[in-house]
């Protein structure tokens, strides 16, 4: 199992959460079984489950629950990934052949609801209605994102807070989860808890807007995906809102949002060139960077430890990575 260097230190927990993914109680049908089986091993760094379990080691805990509920939200965000798949009609996931790629659309959706329900029997396992209740209230808030994000596809013009909160829904509100889930399963303060939630947040934030920054700069090859994929799906990210904002073509981003699919391709390069040569992807950085600070920021004042250390090393690498 390769790991973050900071996270060697959870090794040993990481390893039991692994085991708990793939534990009896799959899908029956064993061709779609090994298909999901595939996506579940391709690559994923685990962050949010070792977010749990790092969380988790602040404070005395029992140490089987939070691996219980550190594999419920990595099987919650794995579902969630087979059917953003599906909804975008996405050919591959870190070089990996999606689940839609290889199956019918009844097989992916089910396939995806049956992940649903083994996250929630894990999260129920924890015996807490609280982190019954946030694991709930995250899975609510990731599909209402995906709603408005897909009703909101291609539409222009757009603002940050429109932004923010389909970060919050997509990606942020499951790292939030995963600390503050962590917490409640020691002996945490509720103070702790909720600066715990807090990091967890803001380093989502930070996360993804190096996601989007890496749609546009990063290396094809790496991220398993072309360069510009999010407009190619009518999503505006926080690159292109600061582009805009500092003077850009934004005639150019109209055009390529609107563009017929025969149209599109020579309209985007043109726009990603001029996008790549803006003030756009400092600026983004720059916020991402502002994000892990805060993230770092909240967790300043809980006990020292090689565990805190680990999490601050997280928000490091959340702004520094290239994939």
């Amino acid at each position: 199992m390769k790991l973050l260097p900071f996270l060697e230190i959870i090794r040993k927990e990481l390893e039991k959460v692994e085991e708990l993914i793939f534990s009896e109680g799959g899908l029956s049908y064993k061709p779609l079984a090994q298909s999901v089986e595939n996506i579940l091993r391709s690559g994923g760094k685990r962050l949010r489950p070792a977010l749990t379990i790092l969380a988790s080691k602040l404070y005395p805990a029992d140490e089987e629950k939070p691996i219980l509920a550190a594999a419920a939200m990595e099987l919650l965000h794995s579902a969630t990934l087979i059917h953003d798949d599906f909804i975008d009609q996405s050919p591959t996931r870190r070089n990996v052949p999606t689940l839609n790629s290889l199956w019918p659309p009844a097989a992916v959706v089910l396939a995806g609801d049956h992940l649903f329900a083994k996250a929630a029997s894990l999260a129920a396992m924890t015996g807490s209605p609280r982190v019954v209740r946030i694991f709930a209230n995250a899975l609510k808030t990731i599909c209402d994102g995906e709603i408005r994000q897909l009703f909101g596809a291609f539409s222009w013009p757009q603002d940050q807070s429109d932004y923010y909160y389909r970060i919050y829904a997509k990606t942020s509100s499951l790292f939030e989860a995963s600390a503050e889930i962590g917490a409640i399963l020691s002996a945490a303060p509720e103070e702790a808890i909720q600066s715990l939630k807090e990091y967890g947040r803001n380093l989502g934030n930070a996360f993804q807007i190096v996601d989007d920054v890496l749609d546009f700069i990063g290396d094809e090859k790496v991220l398993g995906k072309p360069a510009g994929s999010d407009l190619r799906q009518g999503i505006v990210t926080l690159p292109v809102l600061y582009f805009v904002k500092s003077g850009g073509n934004e005639e150019l981003v109209v055009k390529v949002l609107k563009a017929r699919p025969e149209d599109k391709e020579k309209l985007l390069e043109e726009l990603l060139r001029e996008i790549r040569e803006s003030p756009a992807i400092e600026l983004s950085l720059s916020e991402a960077k502002a994000f892990a600070e805060k993230a770092q920021s909240a967790i300043a004042p809980l006990p020292e430890s090689p565990y805190r250390s680990a999490l601050i090393s997280l928000a490091d690498f959340a702004v520094g990575r290239n994939y």
